[in-house]
């Protein structure tokens, strides 16, 4: 996720189909692009009726294949306050904290999102990449609306924490559910179920 899409008005129009499509929630993060994709969510969406726009924060970006978490808060807050602008909001509907950074106690991470929180800037706050250890720390300073962690049919290590979210009323997002495409081909392990079922191997 790395840079400008190929053709911007494919991009455009593809966000625009999803929603006319039903898609209610469109989930992006600071660092893709980084920064390309909440500008394009603004350019083909705004003023987002009827939408939830979730995005993320806490990684920085120094080439295509670099993530690195930073979870300093005041690097935090300028997360939240350049994503705000970038969509144009006042507030943003979920926040999601990309992952907990190693550079200091997750703790004040969580204690400078609960803060931004109480201030209105963020409205629901998620957290991505994290244990049921973690979320259960998370929890003391602020409800924890969602989760998404890595999981599909042939990654299921947070099997869980999907039974935790279950439990506890939490959303879970699931991120790659179709394993970055190698679910979806059409020889792949879910061919012949699809086939049963008149569907496509997405929809399975």
């Amino acid at each position: 996720i790395w840079g400008d899409p190929p053709d911007r008005a494919r991009a455009l129009a593809t966000l625009r189909r999803a929603v006319a499509c039903g898609v209610t929630l469109i989930d992006t993060a600071d660092s893709y692009g980084p920064y390309v994709s909440e500008d394009l969510i603004r350019a083909a969406l705004y003023p987002y009726d009827g939408l939830v726009i979730a995005t993320k924060g806490g990684h920085t970006r120094h080439g295509p294949n670099v993530w690195r978490p930073v979870g300093n808060p005041d690097y935090l807050r300028q997360c939240v306050l350049m994503s705000m602008r970038r969509l144009g909001v006042a507030r943003i509907d979920l926040w999601q904290l990309h992952r907990v950074g190693p550079d200091c106690p997750p703790e004040t991470q969580f204690q400078a999102i609960a803060e931004m929180r109480q201030e209105g800037l963020i409205r629901h706050v998620g957290l991505s990449e994290v244990s049921v250890e973690m979320i259960e720390r998370a929890r003391r300073f602020f409800p924890v609306a969602t989760v998404q962690n890595r999981y599909n049919l042939v990654n299921r290590l947070s099997e869980d924490v999907l039974d935790y979210c279950v439990a506890h009323d939490i959303g879970f997002i699931p991120w790659a559910p179709l394993a970055a495409g190698g679910l979806a081909h059409a020889h792949g392990a879910l061919t012949r179920v699809a086939q049963d079922l008149g569907a496509t191997t997405g929809q399975v």
